[in-house]
């Protein structure tokens, strides 16, 4: 793809977040703060964080879990989607990030509606089985991708029917698509949307996005009412 296209993209979501509205000071510091403190650049951009947001007003989700903290700037959209009433269980492998995030948190005021853990999700996961909580509306996946099967697993687990769950970097600049690939991100992605198939949601999509964040997408299903986990 050439660098005129790429800019084009940029362009269009700097034209969404000036028609619809710019992130607010507060997920503005957020994104200044990652960046400040080293973190990778991995996280949504403006436009996908109100794509996310209207997911969860849309489905009225005011208990979400989600796999992959980072700097905690998707958490502060789901948050404040899911209203006063709502809370977010986010998991965040490193510790430096789950600081970054609680800290941007408690600058937002959202520290009371969203419940850090630290440690690997493949630990954690089977504690929150455990721990008999409510089933969750909403999930959002958005760490390693090699895991991405193993976080589909629980979030059917933990996720009640009819809710929703949401894959990020299924598409990976369209490499999805190589079969023959051994990046281990590829197969992660290929891997989990064959497990997708085969559980046979009532609704699944992958929607393909390009943007600030290139060429990339989210995969999208709703939880069965029964499912052979």
């Amino acid at each position: 793809m050439t660098d005129r296209l790429k800019d084009l993209w940029s362009e269009v979501d700097e034209y969404i977040e000036e028609v619809l509205g710019e992130d607010d000071p507060a997920l503005v510091e957020a994104l200044s703060v990652a960046d400040r403190e080293g973190l990778p650049p991995f996280g949504i951009s403006s436009a996908q964080g109100r794509f996310l947001a209207t997911l969860v007003q849309m489905t009225k989700a005011r208990y979400i879990l989600e796999i992959g903290t980072l700097a905690g700037y998707s958490t502060m959209h789901l948050a404040r989607a899911a209203g006063p009433e709502g809370e977010v269980v986010t998991i965040e492998y490193d510790s430096h990030h789950a600081q970054v995030a609680q800290l941007n948190f408690e600058r937002a005021g959202l520290s009371q509606h969203i419940e850090v853990r630290i440690g690997a999700a493949a630990d954690i996961l089977p504690v929150l089985y455990e721990e008999l909580r409510p089933k969750f509306d909403f999930v959002f996946i958005d760490a390693d991708k090699i895991n991405n099967t193993l976080y589909a697993k629980w979030a059917l687990k933990l996720t009640r029917p009819g809710g929703v769950v949401v894959i990020d970097n299924i598409v990976r600049e369209g490499r999805l698509i190589d079969e023959k690939s051994t990046d281990p991100s590829v197969k992660g992605s290929r891997a989990v949307l064959d497990y997708i198939g085969d559980i046979n949601p009532s609704a699944a999509s992958v929607l393909q996005t390009v943007g600030s964040k290139g060429h990339d997408g989210f995969a999208i299903f709703v939880v069965p009412e029964q499912v052979q986990i």
